[in-house]
């Protein structure tokens, strides 16, 4: 743990990004039952509302973002790519000057490939390598790019609970494994292509306690909350050094955080009035501790009747992080936009705007913009003050 009474830090200011509130849109493809993908580009609008949802951002001044390159739209027969679906994303951010965090699996992949097997890994670091070949075409040197999303959690849902595609329980560990041998072998692609260009890597930031006294418990616990570790572990070569890790490729942490990242570890959820409940400002220092890496926090949100109340919290411990020195490079809201839920197509608002009317117009969050705005003051106070 963190000392945090060291007053002799430095406040750290954040420079990594043009902004360091952002948005990221909802762009899972994963398939929730087999053979019915559920593409949340589609299902938000975004696919068909890119300069209006990309002149948003400017609007509100996110003016770094995360969007997804759909795999399984762009490798339409192995080996084969279509950049159709994507090229509009490029150009859109382009015109609106947004520094985009490019993600290239979210969740899904092509049909006909069995993510199981050697040629899944083999199969995303060309699909990897060609998209950095494109993105060079284009003229982009020093692109960021998030290869992988949330292992950690694909894992779980897809390989422990069939929850999601691969549907498998059991396998969470194996798949975790292949999944970041992917990402490794990815990632190495991007860089024979672009050498300066910069990594997030994504998975949750979550606290496990132990519901009991008992040495079992307290083991149970510890054990489910080191697993978070696993990924940036394995990427940096620092365990697994099989899998072909190396600390050159843990760049940027990327974090996910929503209200329910605490748990007991028998699966209750740990409220915030508990004492056993930690702030995510001592995670944060937790995390730079360990890896001593730049962090984003890449998703955060909460339901519409809640979000302004969590921008608030998340942005006051954000900046308690700050003021002891924790590299935090961002904060990004998510979902950016609404969407059915990708899990049950319930309308679930979350986003700072609405699904669109049959003229492609959102609907705004009031309350959440008004937080963010709040927020955004605040951070450029802050930076102006200290220079």
């Amino acid at each position: 743990m963190c000392d945090n009474t060291d007053s002799s830090r430095v406040r750290h200011h954040p420079r990594l990004f043009q902004s360091f509130f952002q948005g990221s849109f909802p762009c899972s493809i994963a398939c929730r039952a087999p053979g019915k993908r559920t593409d949340l580009m589609i299902n938000s609008g975004h696919a068909t509302l890119l300069e209006k949802d990309y002149a948003l951002l400017a609007e509100h001044q996110l003016l770094s973002a995360r969007d997804g390159a759909r795999w399984y739209l762009i490798e339409t027969a192995p080996g084969e790519y279509c950049w159709d679906s994507f090229l509009p994303q490029l150009e859109a951010a382009k015109k609106y000057n947004i520094q985009m965090i490019w993600e290239l699996a979210h969740f899904g992949w092509p049909e006909g490939l069995d993510i199981w097997q050697p040629e899944f890994i083999d199969r995303f670091a060309a699909y990897a390598t060609a998209f950095a070949r494109l993105l060079h075409e284009q003229g982009e040197i020093q692109p960021i790019i998030s290869p992988m999303n949330q292992i950690s959690f694909w894992a779980w849902a897809g390989g422990e609970t069939a929850w999601f595609n691969p549907f498998d329980t059991g396998r969470g560990r194996e798949l975790k494994l292949q999944l970041t041998k992917a990402a490794i072998a990815a990632m190495r692609g991007i860089r024979n292509e672009l050498p300066e260009a910069r990594f997030v890597i994504t998975d949750p930031l979550v606290h496990v306690a132990a519901s009991g006294y008992s040495e079992a418990a307290k083991s149970a616990a510890r054990q489910q909350h080191e697993a978070q570790f696993e990924v940036w572990d394995w990427i940096s070569g620092r365990h697994q050094p099989e899998l072909g890790g190396d600390e050159a490729l843990l760049d940027i942490i990327g974090l996910t955080w929503y209200p329910d990242h605490q748990w007991f570890h028998n699966g209750d959820p740990l409220a915030p009035h508990h004492p056993d409940y930690r702030p995510l400002n001592l995670l944060l220092q937790d995390i730079a501790q360990r890896y001593q890496r730049p962090i984003l926090l890449a998703e955060t949100g909460a339901e519409a009747a809640r979000c302004a109340d969590w921008v608030n919290q998340v942005c006051d411990e954000v900046r308690t992080a700050l003021d002891r020195g924790v590299e935090v490079e961002g904060v990004s809201l998510y979902p950016l936009v609404d969407y059915p839920s990708w899990d049950d197509d319930r309308r679930s608002p979350a986003g700072l705007f609405g699904l669109p009317d049959a003229n492609g117009n959102r609907t705004v969050n009031e309350s959440c913009v008004l937080a963010l705005r709040s927020q955004q003051i605040k951070f450029k106070q802050n930076q102006e003050r200290e220079g």
